[in-house]
């Protein structure tokens, strides 16, 4: 039986960045991903780019998922949106609050990412399959992890059916949250995110961005290696591999890959994993 996986890319700004990110998409077809999600800049900067990059996507014969935040959009232009999904023939979401631009004013009509989930089963009903957002060590602006939980569960309770995982490299993390979902009656699949290491600046910069945890060995045995590309390469690698042995062995329901529009190192771990 196929272990399901799904993959994430970022719209391309330059037509050599599409060229580019149409090469990786080739490359990692291979891995006959579920589906590709495509992400939304802050407030909506690149709902175009989006949707385009949906467009490539389901031309090449693979469903996509493009990513819809709410955080400085009205009713309006999230019903525009939505109308442009289904004409397109997009049959799933990743429905998300999103982030409010640097210099941007007003925070828009919806305040959290439950409140975007309940206007599109609203508008469309079960038109849509809606992936949410789901934070194994906390959202970086929760105000605790009971809050924290509890704001994935309310997502849930407004119509989504599934979640994805921000990135973590400590698998106890996200049985803990699977088991506290648990306990609150909550049995509805959680992807784990998965974040390949290719690049220490980038992965440091990233994950002191979104709250992602570094444990201690990796964060000093990354800045141990210095420039040393291809040693950081092959430890990302070893790292990355064994906790989605971990995942998998553990239970998760399948496993999303961050890409960064990069193919190599995504392939790479699921040839070892012999997905």
């Amino acid at each position: 039986m196929t272990f399901p996986i799904s993959l994430e890319f970022f719209p391309p700004k330059t037509d050599e960045g599409a060229e580019k990110l149409r090469a990786a998409r080739q490359k990692l077809y291979a891995l006959r991903p579920e589906f590709c999600s495509v992400t939304f800049g802050a407030g909506g900067s690149t709902q175009d780019g989006t949707l385009q990059a949906v467009r490539a996507i389901m031309a090449e014969g693979v469903p996509a998922a493009p990513h819809l935040s709410c955080i400085g959009q009205t009713r309006e232009s999230i019903r525009e949106r939505l109308a442009a999904y289904a004409a397109a023939g997009v049959q799933r979401i990743v429905a998300l609050r999103g982030d409010l631009p640097s210099g941007y004013g007003s925070g828009g009509e919806f305040r959290y990412a439950s409140d975007l989930v309940a206007f599109i089963r609203a508008e469309t009903g079960r038109q849509f399959q809606l992936e949410v957002a789901a934070y194994p060590e906390v959202h970086p602006q929760a105000k605790s992890p009971q809050s924290d939980l509890q704001a994935f569960v309310a997502k849930i309770e407004a119509g989504a059916d599934s979640g994805i995982t921000q990135y973590f490299f400590n698998p106890d993390a996200y049985a803990r949250f699977m088991d506290e979902l648990g306990r609150l009656g909550v049995r509805v699949p959680v992807v784990p995110g998965v974040m390949p290491i290719t690049s220490s600046t980038q992965l440091l910069r990233f994950s002191d961005a979104c709250g992602a945890e570094i444990p201690r060995w990796i964060r000093l045995r990354l800045q141990a290696y210095g420039d040393d590309s291809v040693s950081i390469r092959a430890f990302g690698l070893d790292v990355v591999t064994q906790l989605c042995e971990h995942l998998r062995a553990a239970g998760a329901p399948g496993l999303h890959f961050y890409t960064m529009n990069q193919a190599a190192a995504t392939q790479e771990i699921c040839g070892r994993l012999a997905l």
